[in-house]
């Protein structure tokens, strides 16, 4: 982790996903940050949404490819995630067109059609 960074809304960061249990992401992995700096920074949380390389075609994954990182979004896994004590270090910003369809799904599963 960056001395002083904070992960921001639309970040993508290498995070550590273990602890982990059933079909839960596990492992060093990137992951999209969802929540504002305001709050993680106060917080000492965010909320967060695993990438991974297998794409299965789930009607809830995001494509996704910067610096190296070419996968989905899996964004019915959002988790709410200590970013200091799973060494969260920044990667790239997500664009705009992704950010927002990660964020479309997630409005859709919590306030439904």
């Amino acid at each position: 982790m960056v001395k002083g960074y904070v992960p921001a809304k639309g970040d993508i960061v290498w995070l550590d996903f273990n602890p982990q249990s059933g079909h839960e992401q596990k492992g060093h992995r990137p992951a999209i940050v969802v929540s504002g700096e305001e709050y993680n920074r106060k917080t000492g949380l965010a909320l967060m949404c695993p990438v991974t390389s297998r794409v299965k075609g789930y009607v809830f994954e995001v494509s996704i490819n910067h610096d190296g990182i070419n996968g989905v979004v899996l964004s019915d896994q959002v988790k709410s995630l200590d970013w200091k004590v799973r060494n969260a270090s920044f990667i790239a910003k997500a664009d705009d067109k992704e950010l927002e369809a990660v964020l479309r799904n997630i409005s859709v599963i919590l306030l439904g059609d």
